[in-house]
């Protein structure tokens, strides 16, 4: 008989610290191995935790609604044989994983050993596989820099400016996932920690009451806290130029009808959306530069081997943009269930790590507000993002007549250091062409 104590593990993605959301168990409760027990809202998202050992709960360490770092015993539990206790340097239970480059997967996800809250350099086989810019063979310059979170946070290495950018946006080094030579962090690991949400969408909270008497604060964190972070340093990284097209989208509209009864489309629900998201990858064979990315520190354009295409997704605890992997390859009843997918997943809040990273390419669909355009912000290590608004029936020009036809408006931002006007106007030019008229995309 003996008394274990859960930690609280990283549950991946470089988590330093979570919020006790709800208790599943409580004191007195008996629990099985891999039990859920607890409910943790991380900086981007909410996950459930089993509990690495058998026994009796005897105390419940953390209260609801705290915040605590990685490390931190969070429960109790009395265990009835020495053998429930896990390894000591994991305190999380592991399933063995075939194929993941040689790591172990944990229940509660892939990341480092959990029984201290020191934070170490992450090895680039601890990352998630998203195609990442590689830094110069030779790297002059790199310092060891102390996290900023704690006295005790682990030590990393970070040119000066790299450690400038990530000073400046509020990011610890400590919790970068380094891809670097040697675990060097560099600016698109920064980047790249900025804009990849975590686990997944955390559930809805209810907004504060405004009593009228005088201002009411909220914290700022979460989803919306990273949001912001990404936000800011994409607007004042990268020079945006957005450019609008107004299109008939009449046949689109109709193509979608045809694939609704379409039996490789049984029990997928096909919207225009699809039919953007198809056009997109067509046009980005006509103009790969739309699917690169700007390496700053390397002064180089990496131009990324598949479209990993990202969809905006709005939750109640602010915007995610999980993606596609591999979108261009896809067949269309393919994408649309990957959609299909993703949608759902997202409005669940159970949207994965490796399903937020690595995104090369991003679509807003702004219309499902009832939104015609606007100036989409793009996201740090990518080149554009494209804005689909709404599509209303309106008059519409059709050989000098006045006809009522399905229109809608394409917002395309682009990061002018690798895109130009042309190139930029060539692949927006493509996609309305393509969505204007369906029959085009055997030409790309």
């Amino acid at each position: 008989m003996g008394v274990q104590q859960f930690r609280l593990p990283d549950v991946g993605e470089g988590l330093v610290e979570a919020e006790i959301v709800s208790w599943k168990v409580k004191p007195g409760d008996t629990v099985k191995l891999n039990d859920t027990v607890v409910e943790i809202e991380t900086a981007k998202s909410l996950v459930e935790l089993p509990v690495p050992f058998a026994g009796v709960i005897t105390e419940l360490l953390v209260p609801e609604g705290e915040t605590v770092p990685v490390g931190t015993p969070i429960i109790s539990v009395q265990t009835d044989s020495a053998g429930a206790e896990p390894p000591a340097d994991d305190m999380v239970p592991t399933i063995p994983e075939p194929d993941n480059g040689g790591r172990t997967a944990v229940l509660v996800g892939y990341g480092p050993k959990t029984t201290e809250a020191k934070r170490r350099p992450r090895k680039p086989a601890d990352a998630v596989p998203v195609s990442v810019v590689a830094a110069p063979a030779v790297v002059p310059e790199v310092v060891v820099a102390k996290s900023n979170e704690s006295a005790g946070s682990a030590r990393v290495l970070a040119k000066p400016p790299v450690r400038k950018l990530a000073k400046d946006l509020g990011i610890d080094l400590g919790v970068v996932t380094a891809t670097g030579p040697g675990g060097v962090i560099t600016r698109a690991d920064v980047e790249s920690h900025v804009t990849a949400p975590a686990e997944a969408a955390p559930a809805y909270e209810a907004a504060p009451v405004v009593s009228g008497l005088g201002d009411t604060r909220v914290p700022v964190k979460g989803v919306q806290k990273v949001m912001a972070q990404a936000m800011v340093a994409s607007a004042f990284s990268a020079p945006h130029v957005t450019e609008w097209i107004t299109v008939d989208v009449s046949a689109t509209m109709e193509l979608v009808e045809r694939l609704k009864n379409d039996k490789a489309f049984r029990d997928l629900r096909v919207s225009p959306l699809l039919i953007v998201a198809k056009a997109v990858t067509l046009a980005a064979r006509r103009t790969p530069i739309v699917n690169a990315a700007w390496d700053e520190q390397a002064q180089e354009i990496v131009y990324k081997g598949a479209v990993n295409l990202g969809i905006a997704a709005a939750t109640p605890r602010g915007l995610i943009v999980p993606n596609i992997k591999g979108a261009d390859s896809r067949t269309l009843p393919d994408l649309c269930r990957a959609l299909n997918e993703l949608v759902a997943t997202a409005r669940e809040g159970k949207t994965q790590p490796a399903d937020q990273a690595g995104g090369s390419f991003t679509i807003t669909n702004v219309g499902v507000f009832g939104v015609d355009a606007g100036t989409p912000i793009i996201n740090p290590g990518e080149a554009a993002i494209l804005a689909f608004g709404a599509v209303r029936k309106q008059p519409w020009v059709v050989d000098d007549e006045i006809v009522p036809r399905w229109i809608t408006t394409l917002a395309l931002s682009f990061d002018h250091r690798l895109i130009d006007g042309e190139k930029g106007s060539t692949f927006l030019a493509d996609v309305a062409s393509i969505l204007e008229d369906p029959a085009r995309a055997l030409m790309f």
